[in-house]
């Protein structure tokens, strides 16, 4: 995937109407949205505040129809370094994946995130409580 195809930007609300009816499970919280030639996805990286302020918590989402190509893995990329520049008091990203999402993990791991275990029971998505891994990427690691 060409990185220059993909750009980074704050979600405007102009953009519900096509998140909204394109992507069945979205994520949770303000993000950004990541796009490339009419092709659109979202991005949410949200810190938590107080004592926690040092971590952040990581989702996306884009249509089944652009899955496998490369779009996640290279914005994923640019969040990554952009967060760290934007919130300099970030230490840490986490990411939560359903066990069964093969494709996530694997976008997770090409950017250089790490597999810290696994949360039985853990998350609620498409009607079930579900299994989860948890995945992080420190602001000392390196994208890959």
């Amino acid at each position: 995937m060409d990185q220059t195809r993909i750009s980074l930007r704050p979600f405007n609300l102009s953009d519900a109407d096509d998140f909204f009816s394109r992507l069945p499970y979205p994520t949770r919280g303000a993000g950004r949205s990541a796009s490339t030639t009419g092709q659109s996805g979202t991005f949410s990286i949200k810190p938590e505040s107080g004592s926690d302020r040092h971590r952040a918590h990581v989702g996306y989402a884009v249509a089944a129809e652009y899955w496998g190509q490369g779009i996640v893995t290279v914005a994923l990329k640019l969040a990554v370094v952009r967060v760290f520049e934007e919130f300099p008091y970030l230490v840490r990203l986490e990411a939560l994946v359903e066990e069964e999402n093969k494709g996530s993990q694997r976008v997770l791991e090409k950017v250089g995130f790490q597999k810290e275990g696994f949360l039985r029971k853990y998350g609620f998505n498409k009607g079930q409580i579900r299994d989860m891994f948890i995945y992080s990427f420190l602001s000392t690691d390196k994208a890959m």
